[in-house]
């Protein structure tokens, strides 16, 4: 295959930043992965691992190289604070497209305690404004794609569906009506979400003063755990976090069930949620990638998601497949009990993304990976310790029904 280009990974070793690579690589670019192997650390600092057992990057690489012929590069750098190593790099290899997973990427993580709200706004916006800027000073046009959430959202429609991106709004100007087209406000629910709303602004400021390509992807909840890529040899699995902090919702319950858990559900389970599928996430990237804004094109934004579920659901759901008991515990987050989550993904759609809904079959492969690893489960992370306030109580106990134990 002839090869296409230079891609930036940046968070390439991560939870969507691995498959992504493999994939981009088997597609024939020269992939050069970015990371400072943060993860890594912090699942030291919380003394909880990978359900699956993640090798070195080193290992993985090599593994890569065994099963691909392909070559993968890695530079460990730190996006917040390695500035002029990020700007060289960058001139260096003038990639055509930049990824960026490089963030702090967890809610309640985001939450646990002032330092660790102050590390990812540090990071997060650090990182992202760094990376801006040293596109322009390196002076190369970039293609920017960059790993957003549908929290910056805040979880609520107001009886509308979220376009993607852009409101059109209508403004009296002396009398007169006069249509504009804005930013659909934002209403983030964490320190983790307000960042990626602060990114939002760099984008726009970049993107109007210096021209700066960029595609922003707003995810839903991930869930699934490897692509074809990751399956073609062992050293290559991806990332499966089940925790309190990091483990999203559907992949935490599948893991619950493996090890006899009850499923954990907190508030009354209410919220709605937008998911995707790993493998559409990163059939996603390729889209965008390959569909990139052109020069004097303002900042493009895709609703990266292919279906909405209540948290109460997908438990019952879990629970019918597997037997498992759910339970309900006190919410740690601040946000409304019920809600309606409506979204619009008409661009990917257009673009020929067939996407993978929720399906017994696609769990059943989750609950697999969860059964073959459970021995490595650390059933003392799974209730989260994270809260938005401290007023909020702790609860590792759980209630028997919906709203018995709310907090008021």
């Amino acid at each position: 295959m002839q090869e296409k280009g230079n891609i930036i990974v940046l968070g390439g070793d991560g939870f969507c930043g691995w498959p992504t690579s493999l994939r981009l690589s088997n597609d024939g670019y020269n992939v050069t992965i970015v990371d400072n192997l943060s993860r890594r650390k912090i699942d030291v600092e919380l003394g909880c691992q990978s359900l699956t057992p993640i090798e070195t990057i080193e290992h993985r690489l090599a593994a890569w190289k065994e099963v691909s012929g392909k070559t993968i590069n890695f530079r460990n750098l730190d996006l917040a604070n390695d500035y002029f190593e990020l700007r060289e790099l960058i001139a260096e290899l003038k990639p055509q497209t930049i990824v960026h997973f490089g963030e702090q990427r967890a809610a309640p993580y985001s939450m646990k305690t002032p330092k660790h709200k102050r590390y990812t706004v540090n990071n997060n916006i650090n990182g992202t404004h760094n990376v801006l800027c040293a596109i322009v000073d390196a002076g190369v046009d970039v293609h920017l794609v960059h790993l957003g959430t549908m929290g910056v959202y805040g979880y609520g429609t107001a009886g509308m569906t979220i376009p993607e991106g852009y409101l059109n709004v209508k403004v009296d100007v002396r009398g007169t009506d006069q249509n504009l087209e804005v930013l659909y406000p934002p209403h983030p629910g964490s320190i983790y979400h307000m960042t990626k709303t602060l990114d939002a602004m760099l984008f726009y400021y970049y993107n109007k003063n210096d021209g700066v390509r960029i595609t922003d992807l707003h995810q839903g909840v991930v869930w699934g755990t490897n692509t074809e890529e990751t399956l073609m040899h062992p050293a290559l699995i991806n990332r499966f976090d089940y925790e309190g902090d990091y483990g999203t919702v559907l992949n935490r319950f599948l893991v619950e069930a493996a090890v006899g858990h009850p499923l954990t559900v907190y508030g009354t389970g209410g919220q709605t949620r937008a998911f995707i599928h790993l493998r559409d996430s990163v059939c996603c990237l390729e889209l965008a990638i390959t569909n990139p804004p052109a020069a004097g094109e303002r900042v493009k934004i895709f609703n990266q998601v292919t279906e909405t579920h209540r948290v109460r659901e997908l438990a019952d759901l879990v629970s019918r497949l597997t037997g498992a008991e759910v339970r309900y515990y006190i919410n740690p987050r601040n946000e409304s009990a019920e809600n309606e989550l409506l979204v619009r993904n008409d661009q990917f759609l257009a673009l020929g993304l067939n996407p993978i809904t929720l399906n017994e079959g696609l769990l059943s492969e989750v609950i697999d990976v969860a059964a073959k690893y459970r021995d490595r489960c650390n059933l003392e992370k799974i209730i989260t310790n994270s809260r938005w306030r401290s007023d909020i109580p702790l609860d590792r106990e759980g209630a028997t029904a919906p709203g018995v134990r709310q907090l008021v």
